[in-house]
């Protein structure tokens, strides 16, 4: 098959979360199964820094919100992204420093809506053929909000490629003024809610790609479900519930990039390990390398003390305001330190750095996102709390069970579909991965953190935990064969 997979960031050339990961793996899944893939994406100012072997394949002209512009496409190379990538230049659109979708203030970008309506329209005509490029894909994927309006554009074609919409997050809907949608030209009959894109007098692109695409997809198959639901579905729980009883709603997880997250290979950290060799002496002299980062310790007297790590946004939906909640009972009653590495909410931020000076050896705290101290946290901490209140598919937790890291997670969307509960009748079954706790509450929180806490000091029980967890094969091609199998079906 020939596959246009259309995101707008993707890992290592432009990344502001896990968008970006699976962006960056998910088509070399594809062309590693033999499929020929295109990754097309916007071409902002940052991205040039990190690609090479850039060639203009495209040049036309788009009109657009009342104005002509330039379109230039670029073909190019990136480490770690093994299909041709195309860039599409519209340097009054994109050419700009920084995040791709925020201004230096921290607010979105005043032409967001303008911008990714235009690239949506651009990946159509890519998609049609109809920019010189003489290649035309069997299917589109489009990724989240940012490319909903792809499936909308190509729903309007004759002999057009199939369409896959992949919801990352319901959470961003990518709302914008009925003036964008008179201005990108989109057809009048598609003002209304029913069968159209308006959503409460609002353009919503989320709606958009849900509505026209062939197929919709989410990453993970407990996420498919709880869309289905008001609390997770944002308002479009009717039409999310027509896709699913159509058989159009489909939940696939979404794996990891085993060349960068494996603890046999990892560059990032002190000593490698695997399932079968060297875990348990690897995983102490990482965790005194980790906690070294903060210049603490590890003495002998405080070798055996559990070290809980986190690293996310510090943000309700990551549960941070429950850890924040629980964290001055468990520091008191246990011997347990805490590693917190994010950025979020300025409040919580102060409230986590004024705690870690109430425990400067119990609770280290990171202001700011290190792609090397998450290696280092995922390879030194003992467990890994992740209480979510929802989680699409999640990724820490996956790398957390790679690396031997049991982690402790609330039931919800991907969590639920990949940590196996540490009860009596799993660990006799040693098929237990982690914790689970399923009410986002702070008591299940601290009741579980102090379960996970007590078997930690069973060596041996723990030991088992650790390696069901490393057991499990969170890869790509797992994935991707599901993908391209209902790629087929349509």
């Amino acid at each position: 098959m020939k596959i246009l997979f259309a995101t707008s960031e993707a890992h290592p050339i432009i990344k502001t979360g896990g968008l970006a990961d699976v962006c960056g793996s998910l088509p070399n899944a594809y062309q590693k199964l033999k499929h020929k893939v295109r990754l097309v994406m916007p071409a902002y100012g940052d991205v040039w820094d990190k690609v090479t072997n850039v060639s203009q394949i495209a040049d036309f002209n788009l009109e657009s919100c009342g104005r002509n512009l330039h379109v230039r496409i670029h073909k190019a190379t990136a480490t770690g992204i093994d299909v041709p990538i195309w860039l599409v230049d519209i340097p009054e659109l994109f050419y700009r420093p920084g995040n791709p979708y925020l201004a230096p203030d921290g607010k979105d970008w005043w032409d967001n809506g303008e911008r990714f309506g235009v690239f949506a329209k651009v990946v159509a005509e890519i998609a049609m053929d109809r920019v010189g490029l003489k290649w035309q894909p069997d299917v589109v994927q489009a990724n989240d909000w940012q490319t909903g309006l792809v499936p909308a554009w190509l729903s309007l074609e004759s002999n057009r490629p199939k369409t896959v919409f992949t919801i990352h997050n319901m959470a961003y809907a990518g709302l914008f003024p009925k003036s964008l949608f008179d201005g990108l030209g989109l057809p009048s009959d598609w003002w209304e809610p029913e069968k159209g894109v308006e959503f409460y007098h609002n353009l919503s692109m989320l709606k958009a790609g849900i509505q026209m695409a062939d197929v919709v997809t989410t990453v993970s198959p407990t996420y498919a479900k709880e869309i289905t639901y008001p609390e997770f579905a944002y308002g479009l729980e009717g039409l999310l519930i027509q896709r699913a009883e159509q058989g159009r709603l489909v939940g696939i997880l979404n794996g990891i990039d085993q060349t960068v997250w494996n603890p046999k290979t990892d560059p990032m950290i002190l000593r490698n390990y695997s399932v079968e060799k060297g875990r348990v002496a690897a995983k102490k002299l990482n965790k005194k390398d980790m906690l070294g980062f903060w210049d603490c310790t590890l003495d002998e007297e405080h070798s055996a003390d559990p070290v809980i790590g986190f690293v996310g946004r510090l943000v309700p939906q990551k549960g941070i305001d429950l850890i924040l909640d629980v964290l001055p009972e468990v520091l008191a009653e246990t011997s347990a330190r805490f590693v917190i590495v994010g950025t979020g909410e300025s409040h919580t931020e102060y409230a986590l750095t004024e705690l870690s000076h109430q425990y400067p050896e119990r609770l280290l705290v990171y202001i700011g996102y290190s792609e090397m101290l998450a290696h280092k946290v995922e390879a030194g901490a003992d467990m890994f709390l992740m209480p979510s209140r929802f989680e699409p598919c999640g990724l820490n937790q996956l790398y957390s069970l790679t690396y031997g890291t049991p982690p402790i997670v609330h039931s919800t969307g991907g969590l639920a579909d990949t940590v196996v509960n540490a009860t009596d009748k799993n660990l006799a079954m040693a098929t237990a991965t982690g914790f689970v706790f399923f009410d986002p509450s702070r008591h299940a929180l601290k009741s579980t953190l102090l379960h996970a806490i007590h078997l930690y000091g069973k060596k041996r029980t723990w030991q088992k935990i650790q390696k069901s967890a490393m057991q499990q094969d969170f890869g790509w091609t797992k994935s991707a064969e599901q993908y391209l199998n209902l790629f087929k079906t349509l």
